[in-house]
């Protein structure tokens, strides 16, 4: 049994290796990350967590930061064993079976062909709030264009472009902690330090625990992303040291940057601010700074183009992956000689761009649906990553398999991020506005199972 798993695990490697490129470096990796998890989430949506808990949605940040941590190193030990296209949906099928394997590839995937039609027409309405001579609908279709470009050239040149793409987001944000560090020191010359105020008495958590609890389920999506870094493994020169190397230094960035920016924005701006819509371009304000609402606005623009770029490196790998274990189209598991999988690259824009072009037509009228359907997948995905950790990392021991990282605290950690998971399961479902989100998810992961099921039964049967 172990000589058979390990044959396993390493003809899964090795098809993967010598089939992908393997140029991404260790730092491209880790900006990966980064870009994925900083988009627009944390520029604009940051203040509908404060809106919900007031400064005690730090609290929520925490939690789910700390749930993040688990997801990313279960992944990491996981991804560092057995580096594949695939990550999670290779390890959901070696540790559940081949169905759930399958039904969590097709979920992220369609997960993020929906979101790369949500980020082209965000960026091109954000721009067009700057630059209002430029039509939207040709930004979001060149946006499109420009990113698919860019994915279809060697792996190493999309790292590279990612790698600037997430290093500007991240110089906006250590800026933004400067300028709020010194705002709150009062060190900007006629600018009085707002303290602490909203910190105490009942404005700390003015709708109490349901407040943060809701909070809780509003952050989470916050940190979506950071799953890339398993599927990217794959492509690495040294996946076990590179994904260590990636898991360790986003997970505390991500922290710093998140629960940083979070903290000085609940300092400068009530909870009930109207400067919450926009909460980093309010900090810039009250700091006296000229340009903030246009600065802010350009970098949130960057930040979803660099998810979008992200998101669609993550789909076409994802769908390669399912293909090559005939979960999907053969065609798509086709190479260029630049060992690059240009159909899948082309079959996950084409879904994008067909739903940009129908948002066009009927506005506020698909991608809300889309959204809402494909809304609660990432919880889904650090579910079954753990799930399968719990799996394969007791397979492992029992066997006395060796791996080359492995993930500290186990199964206490674990199983912790797995309460974790289902405590924010269990308020989305109480929420009135989350309930319809997570039922919608649900259904379409019985419809992904159904499908998956009856196509094995269909092949074993001829």
């Amino acid at each position: 049994m172990q000589t058979a798993n390990a044959a396993h695990t390493e003809q899964a490697t090795t098809t993967t290796k010598s089939t992908l490129g393997a140029a991404l470096k260790p730092r491209q990796l880790t900006m990966m990350g980064l870009g994925s998890a900083i988009g627009a989430g944390l520029f604009i949506g940051s203040g509908a967590g404060i809106q919900a808990a007031g400064p005690a949605v730090l609290i929520s940040y925490l939690v789910a930061g700390t749930l993040i941590i688990l997801v990313m190193w279960a992944l990491g030990e996981m991804a560092a064993a057995n580096p594949n296209s695939g990550a999670f949906s290779v390890y959901t099928a070696r540790a559940l079976g081949p169905v759930a394997g399958a039904t969590v590839g097709w979920l992220w995937w369609l997960q993020l062909v929906v979101v790369i039609a949500a980020e082209a027409l965000g960026a091109a309405g954000l721009l067009a709030t700057v630059f209002p001579a430029l039509p939207v609908w040709l930004m979001a279709l060149l946006f499109v264009a420009v990113l698919t470009a860019v994915n279809l050239t060697r792996v190493r040149n999309f790292g590279e472009f990612e790698f600037w793409f997430a290093l500007l987001k991240v110089a906006a944000i250590v800026g933004f902690l400067v300028i709020g560090a010194a705002l709150l020191f009062g060190w900007i010359p006629g600018v009085p330090s707002p303290g602490l105020a909203h910190f105490g008495g009942e404005g700390f958590a003015p709708h109490g625990f349901g407040g943060i609890a809701t909070a809780l389920f509003v952050v989470a999506f916050a940190f979506g992303g950071t799953e890339i870094v398993s599927v990217a493994a794959a492509e690495t020169e040294d996946p076990a040291r590179s994904v260590g190397k990636a898991v360790r230094t986003v997970v505390w960035r991500i922290l710093v940057f998140y629960i940083g920016s979070i903290f000085i924005i609940a300092a400068v701006l009530p909870w009930n601010s109207a400067g919450l819509k926009s909460p980093f371009a309010a900090v810039l304000d009250a700091a006296g700074l000229p340009g903030a609402a246009t600065a802010i606005t350009l970098v949130a623009v960057v930040a979803l183009l660099s998810a979008l770029n992200a998101n669609l490196y993550g789909a076409s790998r994802m769908i390669f992956s399912l293909a090559e274990r005939g979960e999907a189209p053969r065609a798509l598991a086709s190479l260029t000689t630049a060992r690059v999988p240009a159909a899948a690259v082309l079959a996950s824009v084409a879904f994008g761009i067909v739903a940009t072009v129908l948002e066009l037509i009927f506005p506020d009228r698909v991608l809300p649906i889309l959204l809402n359907i494909v809304g609660s997948t990432c919880l889904l995905v650090w579910g079954s990553a753990l799930v399968s950790q719990l799996v394969l990392r007791f397979r492992a021991d029992r066997e006395g398999t060796e791996l080359p990282l492995r993930m500290a605290g186990f199964p206490v950690l674990t199983v912790l991020g797995l309460v974790i998971l289902a405590a924010t399961f269990a308020v989305g479902l109480i929420g009135d506005e989350s309930r319809p989100q997570l039922l919608s998810t649900f259904a379409l992961v019985a419809v992904l199972a159904g499908g998956s099921a009856l196509r094995r039964r269909a092949v074993a049967s001829k």
